[in-house]
């Protein structure tokens, strides 16, 4: 989908990239999909804050997505493409032939009225919904399950997409969007082609304002700040800070995060890309 630009007619619109949302569908959600969605602020139930930087924004309803894609053998056609504001990706209206109706993240290229179909008698097109013993090796795949049934976890994001590499016994070698190759179960299901709206990493806000609506509050640098709030605070003048650090004091550029007892680590075949220091 393209990205726009806008007339300067304000300080807001002279710098702002936007997408181009003319292809979606003109249409109301799906009420029967919706559900409430609180906004906590980053607060606890006691009202403490315990992650900053959150708060405000507008008022959204939560689109209820099939994950699992769990009606297998039953054709559904595409009713509307459609703009959800709690992911990055677009959303498709499902309508099976028993008349439910499910959303699902819309893949690219996925258009209204185009038949989709899950499970064993699925076809390897786009937005079939198959399982990995099934795809053919070198196809790019979104929506990929880690557990068999639990849902999809992996490439669900605005653009992303992994690709089948091979298959080596019950597991399938695939590399993710990170870079990352790993082995997953054949058993689990995975969405052919790749997700919907890639230019949204080409959007410009062009002014606070639009992040307050997302409900995200100015960020402080740390560098800015006292020692007493910050490990990389204080100094004389513009100090540089020293070793770039959290506020927890968790080293930001090499040190590892990832739990090394983590159970899936050893499906792990190469770790994903790191951004190369200089």
């Amino acid at each position: 989908m393209p990205v726009k630009k806008y007339r300067p007619v304000t300080p807001g619109t002279r710098t702002r990239v936007g997408i181009d949302y003319s292809s979606l569908s003109k249409v109301k959600p799906e009420k029967s999909l919706l559900k409430k969605l609180h906004s906590t602020g980053g607060r606890n139930s006691s009202g403490k804050m315990t992650v900053r930087n959150r708060g405000g924004g507008h008022k959204r309803r939560y689109r209820v997505i099939d994950f699992q894609r769990g009606k297998e053998g039953i054709a559904a056609t595409v009713v509307s493409i459609e703009y959800d504001p709690n992911r990055t990706a677009f959303i498709a209206l499902l309508e099976y032939t028993d008349k439910e109706k499910r959303y699902i993240v819309a893949p690219d290229k996925l258009i209204v009225g185009d038949v989709v179909m899950s499970g064993r008698t699925a076809e390897p097109i786009v937005g079939h919904a198959l399982y990995l013993d099934m795809i053919p090796l070198g196809s790019s795949i979104h929506n990929i399950e880690m557990t068999p049934g639990k849902g999809a976890a992996l490439a669900r994001s605005a653009g992303t997409y992994g690709v089948l590499m091979s298959r080596e016994g019950k597991y399938a070698i695939i590399k993710l969007p990170s870079g990352e190759v790993r082995r997953v179960l054949v058993s689990c299901k995975a969405t052919m082609g790749t997700t919907s709206n890639p230019d949204h990493g080409l959007e410009v806000l062009g002014k606070a304002g639009r992040k307050r609506w997302r409900g995200k509050r100015p960020r402080v640098r740390g560098v800015a700040m006292n020692p007493v709030d910050h490990p990389m605070g204080g100094g004389e003048g513009r100090a540089s800070g020293g070793h770039p650090r959290s506020r927890t004091g968790i080293m930001a550029k090499g040190q590892k995060t990832r739990n090394v007892k983590k159970a899936s680590s050893k499906l792990i075949i190469t770790k994903r890309k790191t951004k190369s220091r200089k």
